[in-house]
């Protein structure tokens, strides 16, 4: 049986003591160090390291706040208490695991079955155990909703914007006086989106699951977080920045790499925006 080494515990029973918080929980440190730099963060002595993870505490607008960073690609854990590895430097690459279907592609004329199996995709529910249920008693979650109260919320960034009445979110267009996104930056609440096992850069796969599934956003780590969320019946929504156009959609193939940077400031700057339009002292149930 694991135990927690005394002196973590005595800390974690403080944070418990100071609580609730907001979670944040972040990917990479393209997002984290930003929003560590940002003025409208304020970051307090304590800090808790376990199991290979660092939990910052903190405030933002007033708001007390955990900041965690998860690192890259889709983890399901079964709980809180699940410790997800962090990334040496927030990045991914592609000398291990790269697959092209077309590599595979054989003259099977002569077989009984005509089927390429590396071409099959299929979905399925995942499994979840909620803390109200009955233990051991599984049941099953395709999509997981997002808190109605954080969306709503989250929609008045979105008509702010668009109506120029919101100074205080300003969206980044450029990297220096060369480099600018083609389109503008903008907010935009989404109907569906979706984690993906690997990096998505496939043009045809982006139009199939929107056609199936009506799903604009593509990336790898906000379904962990739900299902966790689902299962501790703990409110929670997402703000990702789209960087690339899946599969490419100008000149360049992929242009990830290039406004990963950019993506990651704007980010940071509608979470900031979207914690000081959430009430003062007000817990949200699931």
């Amino acid at each position: 049986m694991a135990v927690v080494a005394s002196d973590t515990l005595e800390l974690i029973n403080k944070a418990n003591e100071d609580g609730p918080y907001l979670a944040l929980v972040i990917p990479n440190l393209f997002e984290m160090n930003p929003l560590l730099q940002s003025p409208n963060f304020t970051a307090n002595d304590l800090i808790i390291d376990f199991s290979g993870r660092r939990f910052r505490f903190g405030t933002i607008d007033e708001k007390k706040v955990i900041l965690v960073m998860t690192g890259l690609s889709l983890r399901h854990g079964k709980g809180p208490e699940d410790e997800l590895p962090l990334e040496s430097n927030g990045d991914y690459t592609r000398d291990v695991g790269y697959i092209k279907f077309a590599n595979y592609t054989v003259n099977v004329t002569g077989c009984s079955s005509y089927d390429n199996l590396l071409n099959n995709v299929w979905y399925q529910p995942e499994e979840v155990f909620p803390v109200d249920g009955t233990p051991e008693e599984r049941q099953h979650a395709f999509w997981v909703p997002v808190d109605l109260a954080y969306f709503e919320i989250s929609r008045t960034l979105e008509a702010y914007l668009v109506a120029y009445i919101d100074q205080d979110l300003k969206l980044e267009n450029c990297l220096n006086s060369t480099t600018c996104l083609s389109v503008a930056p903008k907010v935009v609440t989404v109907a569906r989106g979706v984690s993906s096992s690997i990096y998505l850069d496939n043009a045809a796969y982006r139009s199939f699951i929107y056609d199936k599934f009506n799903v604009s956003p593509v990336e790898m780590e906000t379904a962990a977080v739900a299902l966790i969320c689902l299962q501790q019946k703990i409110p929670f929504i997402a703000f990702r920045a789209l960087s690339d156009l899946a599969g490419g959609g100008s000149a360049h193939s992929n242009e990830a790499d290039i406004f990963t940077s950019l993506a990651a400031n704007n980010s940071v700057a509608v979470v900031l925006e979207f914690i000081k339009r959430l009430p003062l002292n007000k817990t949200y149930d699931a």
